[in-house]
């Protein structure tokens, strides 16, 4: 290819109008204002006209079609989940390959023929139809699951007979966000859910006042039992779990998106019991993951901000008054997750963001730790209290999700369903390096590439982020990342304040006024990467969806000359009105918010809306969202993207990518998952060999 500069593309005109906030006296203008109507004609009519700009580039490019069949060879491959015991069946998921959906299967022996029990594939042409929870009686007998459409996060309850295969009639709509919880005699079951929205606002209306129902089976939903409600407290939300003996209900309350959360309790075994406070002062995380009689054992980060196991008593909840187990670590690890299995306490930790796997007594005295194959991720361990075995999930940046099923008896693990993938992990390294940040703090992150990459500053480099929620980013496989490794670029993933890879104290270094610190650690590993020649500005992209797509709109703005290109998907990037739509009121936790004279001088600083500035060279940008995406609504990429193409001044494209029929990216079909990652990857493969060229012009 020539080495011409890239010619400017002929972006829409997007209308703009006169409408201006007044934040304690700071006027801001908002002149895309009207992009946060989805509904109206006009808005519709933008988003056909962006699609015709940005897929007219895209199917320009050449490499493209040669990395979508890359894409679908890599993608076609058989991968299993977990199983789970439930009664007499072991229920895990499956996939052939290619399905847009993964499927359920039940057997009774793992060594016989497994057998549909739900397929999402079979309820829709094109696979948006997604399986969202699924809760099993405690004789495995029923299981209701949720389903999801295009991408929502709406769902809607069915209850299937399990042996049968067959639907009852029960139907539950209008729950979003919380699982659901069966009685132990399997008569009905606990869930949370919302009134109705308005016509033309299903997707945007904002989601306050949850309450929670139990269903009685054979009955309409109309018939539900309202269990428990606040309205003196509309931004409480509710979910419920019984506890394996069946004798209690627990309600968790939360705020949002806070980790504090309360617990409420219900004697199962009185009919006239009442709902009690057990841990109600909204001072740290609480889960509870066994009991025996009114002893709860409870995963807290109260008095250990990377957690510990506590027994607390229902008559003394007081924190005086509580068991340690299993202490929090002397170092930096947290205490990820636990779940009793065998009788026994399996502990999941995280040391430097990846995991190890740690069996316990119940008087919390270690007593055998599992094997793992490499420095990794143990996504989920699956087992009650009663079993004899577990099953657990493992992966890591070039290791395909293995599961493995562990024998306590014998105290070994050996491997359920391994895939086969099209490609030779032993030809890719993964490396973990410390950099400091910009006040000295030291960062983990993980570099993966292809062995024997020259460190001669000119390989392209993709960094990956989040930063945020406590949400950790350990060691992940991801198809779409091994094409681009295959084509020779690395990948960089660093751990940033703000998510939970060393517990409270990481996470709240990186939320509301030090919500800088997040972009701070991202853009010093973007000068680490630099610097120690893996790679250069003009070659590396930058990459993070939702808070990550914040992460990335911040760092481009605030650093336009450090990057090559941008790929922010479904991100907050109207800082001052995330607040507005749907459940984003729930992220205050976070980000604080522009109600408060406080929260608006910090958040105008760094919203990436509010920016951009005209005249700057901002970086290639290749912005994605969904016309069906109700977490965080598309006007805050429709708003960005159109201001950010008024601004550029440089020759690098902005174009944004309106996905139809998905959402905030949970349930994504596998053709559009191959769809997007290929035009994300084309994208690339285009932008930075121009970015090269005009920087050596």
């Amino acid at each position: 290819m020539s080495a011409q500069e890239p010619k400017l593309l002929p972006y829409p005109d997007t209308k703009s109008v006169d409408v201006n906030d007044d934040y304690f006296g700071t006027k801001v203008p908002d002149p895309y204002r009207w992009l946060e109507d989805d509904n109206s004609a006009e808005t519709k009519a933008w988003v056909e006209a962006q699609n015709k700009v940005t897929f007219a580039y895209l199917e320009g490019i050449p490499e493209r079609e040669g990395i979508r069949k890359r894409l679908t060879e890599l993608w076609d491959y058989e991968r299993y989940g977990a199983p789970a015991k439930h009664g007499p069946w072991y229920i895990f998921s499956h996939n052939t390959g290619l399905q847009n959906q993964s499927v359920i299967f039940r057997t009774q022996r793992l060594s016989a023929e497994p057998e549909v029990l739900i397929d999402p594939n079979a309820l829709s042409p094109d696979g948006t139809v997604a399986l969202g929870d699924l809760s099993f009686t405690d004789d495995g007998r029923l299981v209701v699951y949720a389903l999801q459409s295009s991408g929502s996060d709406w769902r809607e309850w069915h209850v299937r007979d399990v042996a049968a295969g067959k639907d009852l009639p029960d139907v539950i709509k209008w729950s979003k966000f919380v699982g659901a919880a069966w009685l132990k005699d399997s008569s009905g079951f606990f869930y949370g859910g919302y009134t109705e929205p308005t016509a033309g606002e299903t997707l945007t209306a904002v989601n306050k006042n949850q309450k929670l129902y139990f269903h009685k089976l054979g009955t309409s939903q109309d018939q539900d039992q309202l269990i428990y409600e606040r309205p003196d407290q509309p931004d409480w939300m509710f979910s419920a779990d019984v506890t394996e003996d069946g004798r209690w209900l627990l309600i968790y309350q939360s705020e949002g998106t806070d980790p504090r959360n309360r617990i409420f309790v219900r004697d199962l075994s009185q009919s006239d019991s009442k709902i009690e406070p057990l841990l109600d002062k909204f001072d740290a995380s609480y889960t509870v993951v066994g009991n025996d009689g009114e002893r709860f054992y409870v995963l807290t980060d109260n008095g250990a901000p990377r957690r510990r196991l506590v027994a607390i008593e229902k008559t003394a909840p007081d924190a005086s008054s509580w068991e340690t187990l299993i202490p929090e670590a002397s170092n930096r690890d947290v205490l990820d997750g636990v779940t009793m299995v065998n009788d026994q306490f399996v502990a999941i930790w995280m040391t430097d963001a990846y995991n190890t796997l740690r069996i316990y007594g119940r008087d919390g005295r270690a007593e055998a730790e599992v094997p793992l194959p490499a420095m990794g991720s143990v996504s989920t361990f699956t087992g009650k209290r009663k079993d004899r075995e577990g099953f657990f999930a493992f992966e890591s940046f070039t290791h395909p999700t293995t599961t493995f099923r562990y024998d306590f008896a014998t105290k070994r693990s050996e491997v359920f369903k391994e895939p086969e993938v099209a490609f030779n992990p032993a030809d890719y390294e993964t490396t973990q390096v410390f950099y400091p940040s910009k006040d000295g703090t030291k960062i983990p992150m993980f570099i993966t590439s292809r062995k024997g990459t020259p460190r001669h500053g000119q390989t392209p480099t993709l960094m990956h982020g989040y930063g945020g929620f406590e949400v950790s980013l350990t060691p992940s496989f991801a198809v779409a990342s091994l094409a681009w490794l295959e084509r020779g670029g690395i990948l960089a993933v660093p751990n940033l304040r703000g998510g939970g890879e060393y517990g409270k104290e990481w996470h709240d270094a990186g939320r509301l006024e030090n919500k800088q610190n997040v972009f701070d650690d991202f853009i010093a590993a973007a000068e680490y990467l630099i610097r120690e020649k893996y790679t250069s500005s003009s070659k590396l992209a930058i990459s993070g969806g939702s808070n990550g797509g914040l992460l990335v709109g911040a760092c481009m703005t605030q650093r336009p000359d450090l990057f090559g290109a941008a790929l922010p998907a479904v991100g907050v990037m109207d800082m001052l009105r995330f607040d507005k739509f749907t459940v984003g009121w729930a992220w205050r936790s976070d980000y604080g918010s522009s109600e408060t004279k406080e929260g608006f001088d910090t958040l105008v600083k760094y919203s990436p809306l509010h920016n951009i500035e005209p005249g700057t060279a901002y970086p290639a940008t290749l912005i994605t969202t969904a016309d069906h995406d109700d977490r965080v609504v598309p006007a805050h990429s429709f708003k960005f993207a159109a201001t950010l193409q008024a601004a550029q001044a440089g020759k690098a494209p902005v174009l944004i990518r309106i996905e139809t029929e998905a959402g905030h990216g949970a349930g994504k079909p596998t053709s559009k998952l191959i769809d997007e990652a290929t035009d994300r990857f084309a994208f690339l493969a285009q932008v930075l060999r121009d970015g090269a060229q005009s920087s050596s012009q």
